[in-house]
């Protein structure tokens, strides 16, 4: 039995690559190109009404961007797949295209095999990402989260947590009263609360102070 082609929708504003990209995959076994669209409000319309499998989508176009329209078609139900094909492999592109919910990240300098690897892979639900997108992810896990708290910071609240009064807690690490009021503003704008309680509490929350704190 002969597997149902790919059926795709391209997304770009430009149409030189909506046309490249249209010959391209329907010259390819197993796609079959459903439509194109100009921007993310056409996209979002055509992949609601033709329910493709697989859309190929760009960030950067008028009115209704493609990170819009990935997030819309998530909201709405849509089952497309999203595979972004775009020029840009900044983190500050790639991190919201996944959050919003494309399942690959491509850029549009990728060979042809590739695309239609990529095009593939997607429509059966596997994560693509370019090598350079997915070089860039590594690195960004590798490097340590900033810390929230400083670790003088960390130390007045664990006092606090444990029953300790500002000078208490001054008296204890040899500091002025004033300065533990400050750390604890400091402290209560870093977690968004308001008074100690509430730091204590979001601090457990957060995983910044252990149980044996209290």
């Amino acid at each position: 039995m002969t597997e149902a082609p790919i059926r795709l929708l391209i997304a770009d504003d430009h149409p030189v690559v909506r046309d490249g990209l249209s010959s391209m995959f329907a010259s390819a076994p197993g796609f079959e190109v459903l439509g194109e669209a100009a921007d993310g409000a056409e996209a979002l319309r055509l992949a609601l009404d033709l329910e493709p499998d697989v859309v190929l989508m760009d960030l950067r176009m008028p009115g209704m961007d493609g990170l819009t329209a990935i997030a819309e078609l998530g909201r709405r139900g849509s089952r497309a797949r999203v595979l972004v094909l775009t020029t840009y492999d900044t983190d500050s592109h790639v991190l919201p295209a996944i959050e919003a919910g494309a399942t690959g990240y491509l850029l549009k300098d990728a060979p042809r095999d590739e695309l239609l690897r990529a095009a593939r892979a997607a429509a059966h639900g596997e994560a693509v990402l370019s090598p350079s997108v997915a070089a860039s992810l590594m690195n960004r896990v590798r490097e340590p989260a900033p810390q929230l708290l400083s670790q003088r910071e960390l130390t007045v609240l664990e006092l606090v947590a444990a029953g300790n009064t500002n000078r208490e807690a001054a008296a204890r690490l040899f500091i002025t009263e004033a300065t533990v009021k400050t750390h604890l503003l400091n402290i209560y704008a870093k977690l968004g609360v308001s008074d100690r309680a509430a730091a204590v509490a979001e601090a457990f929350r957060r995983g910044l102070l252990a149980s044996g704190s209290s």
